[in-house]
């Protein structure tokens, strides 16, 4: 029976009873996962609470979780610092393995610690946890709520994904990187046509990527709406592995770790794996629900952007216009290794950074930043001009030193530039590779190091993906859940509405917040006037990939507190409805009505939330009727049913863990 590579490794970690007996897990299926580890950074002080909520007074296996704090790292008051103090003293209470502020970023920390290794699922509750893929992991976010309930039990629910199949093939120029890569596949093939899938890397491209250039890619699938991106086991793999092997057997582990902690490995282990390598490769003949191909040797550098991930601008064009700018950051779990700091030091050796130009830098981890000093690279960008900040986010969610103001232009080699993400929504950021972020430090406007002829990028759909199919059949409607609902609807005629536009990544570390304040933030960098002109019991219609970006459940709980009863769009981050449901709140997708409402009139003073007047939701047809038109929407599962008539997979949780008593 064949399978992809996602298939096999979801299959090896589906609990026990979760499948029929020798059978494999196939796309489409939900799950029980016991997943190797799950992660959790700052948000691990709002975990604890729903752990408690939960009845729970021990961890299920105290080495599945993982603490790494990385995200408000130069936040020094009191009431941070406590925060962090209460994350520690948990860790050590349940014996859980703790990395203290100022020892990287989480996602970096969790490969260079060991705990990420080929053929495993590693979760984390963090968007930017698909970065584990470059070492042929199943790397995949899972929210607060479901970290809870992996602390508690060991398990969660999850579905497996519809699974794209991207051909990779020649071999990149020189002077361009992993970066470019992602960013061209986010603006090439920006129609969803790998939304809500898990992506495997393959051709003979794969193989001329280093793996710092493929935890790039990896790590911003999450941009391009995927919600993992796995690469093979190949030789280059192997040897990365040898080398943290390597360095292991030397006791180079900081933080509060035990002793024979499942996060270290040895050469010997790793021989081991190799040999079993074909247990952790797709089949030959295994079926994809979409794929995709791209030739590496037709890339050129790309910048992405204003404030848009998936607008693409092929580093010539934009280079001819010398765009203007005031920042610049090198900073980040895509861009901030040990390969991304060298080629930056390399670019600014023996200049300076450009007068008005503030250019920021953060290494991606302790360890990175430490050879980076040994080899001479981070004096270089020091005595270039660069503002050393500590290696954590910090600013690339808009916390700390260094955001956009309004007004200012920015480059960063972050994997976001959400309008508001890093400061100001009337701030502008670009994306690009460290060395473009470099070159255009010092020359104070966007360019590359190196000339380039603008060529055409070569890429084809070989599959396309598969559209669901939505019905009018009559649905079992669960008792306690609504047969139907009445409001007003309000259409934001935006595609990928990001969570930082729904709630603001400056508040997601405010765990004091209740949750009538949070309902005051909602669309803030996106339609500030919103909260002015709503009331409870109205509808939100969004476009397609609503709610991509990070997994913060802010941004789905908000809108709850506020009255939304729901969200209807074209389609949806998976991991925002997982998040939404999760926390009882419903949305679907109905892309026949967003289709009806964009052939109508725009918006009047071009608002971007129009009142289109009232709607109503038939879930009993899964039907939804505006104006006399009816539009078919795929009927609500009993899973989805019962998270919101329960409240939340906490409730749910807790009836598990009282029957476990």
């Amino acid at each position: 029976m064949s399978l992809t590579l996602v298939e096999k490794i979801a299959t090896r970690f589906a609990a026990p009873g979760s499948l029929p007996l020798n059978t494999p897990a196939r796309q489409g299926d939900f799950l029980t996962i016991r997943p190797k580890h799950v992660m959790t950074h700052d948000n691990t002080g709002a975990v604890m609470p729903k752990f408690k909520q939960l009845g729970a007074t021990k961890l299920a296996d105290p080495r599945q979780p993982v603490f790494a704090i990385d995200h408000d790292i130069q936040n020094v008051t009191p009431e941070n610092l406590g925060k962090y103090a209460k994350i520690e003293q948990f860790a050590r209470e349940h014996g859980v393995d703790f990395y203290p502020a100022g020892t990287g970023i989480s996602h970096q920390v969790m490969v260079e610690q060991g705990y990420v290794v080929p053929g495993a699922m590693v979760v984390g509750s963090d968007s930017h946890s698909n970065l584990y893929g470059a070492l042929a992991c199943l790397g995949t976010p899972v929210v607060r709520t479901d970290a809870a309930s992996l602390w508690a039990t060991g398990v969660t629910w999850w579905q497996v994904p519809p699974v794209a199949r991207v051909v990779l093939k020649g071999r990149l120029q020189r002077g361009v990187v992993g970066k470019d890569v992602i960013v061209a596949l986010c603006g090439l093939f920006n129609k969803d046509e790998v939304l809500n899938h898990a992506v495997e890397f393959a051709g003979d491209g794969v193989a001329s990527l280093s793996m710092d250039q493929r935890m790039s890619i990896s790590n911003m699938t999450t941009e391009w709406g995927a919600l993992a991106g796995v690469f093979p086991f190949d030789e280059s793999c192997r040897d990365y592995l040898f080398a943290r092997a390597d360095y292991f057997a030397k006791g180079r582990r900081p933080g509060t770790r035990r002793e024979g902690s499942l996060g270290v490995y040895t050469r010997g282990e790793v021989e081991e794996w190799w040999k079993r390598r074909g247990e952790w490769a797709a089949d030959p003949d295994a079926a994809y629900a979409a794929e995709l191909e791209l030739d590496l040797s037709s890339i050129v550098p790309y910048v992405s952007g204003p404030n848009d991930v998936k607008t693409l601008h092929a580093l010539p064009e934009i280079e001819s216009r010398r765009v203007p700018i005031n920042k610049a950051w090198l900073m980040s779990c895509v861009n901030a290794r040990l390969e991304d700091i060298a080629v930056a030091a390399e670019v600014v050796k023996g200049k300076k950074v450009a007068a008005g130009v503030e250019f920021y830098l953060a290494a991606a981890s302790a360890d990175v930043q430490k050879a980076a000093v040994e080899r001479g690279h981070w004096q270089s960008l020091l005595d270039a001009g660069a503002i050393e900040l500590p290696p954590g986010c910090g600013t690339c969610i808009g916390l700390g030193r260094g955001t956009i103001q309004a007004g200012e232009v920015g480059i960063s080699a972050t994997n976001r530039n959400f309008e508001g993400r890093m400061g100001d929504r009337k701030g502008e950021v670009y994306l690009g590779s460290p060395a473009v972020v470099a070159a255009s430090a010092v020359a104070g406007f966007i360019c590359s190091p190196t000339k380039f002829v603008n060529t055409r990028a070569a890429f084809s759909i070989l599959t396309p993906r598969k559209e669901p199919a939505a019905g009018s059949k009559p649905v079992e409607v669960i008792a306690g859940f609504p047969k139907s609902v009445r409001g007003r609807g309000w259409f934001m005629d935006r595609d990928n509405l990001n969570t930082d536009g729904i709630y603001a990544g400056k508040h997601t570390y405010n765990d004091a917040l209740t949750p009538t304040e949070m309902a005051t933030f909602i669309f803030e960098n996106y339609d500030p006037d919103f909260r002015a002109k709503a009331r409870s019991g109205d509808i939100v219609i969004g476009g397609l990939n609503f709610g991509t970006g990070s997994s913060r459940e802010q941004a789905a709980t908000a809108l709850k507190y506020f009255g939304i009863p729901c969200v209807i769009a074209a389609s949806f981050s998976e991991t925002y409805k997982r998040n939404a449901f999760n926390n009882g709140f419903v949305c679907f997708e109905c892309p026949a009505l967003v289709g009806r409402l964009r052939s109508g009139a725009a918006s009047p003073g071009g608002d971007k939330s129009r009142l289109i007047g009232e709607i109503e939701i038939d879930y009993t047809r899964s039907i939804v009727r505006l104006g006399g038109d009816s539009f078919a929407f795929s009927s609500l599962s009993p899973v989805a049913q019962e998270l919101v008539v329960a409240g939340g997979a906490e409730e749910v949780v807790k009836r598990r863990l009282s029957s476990l008593k």
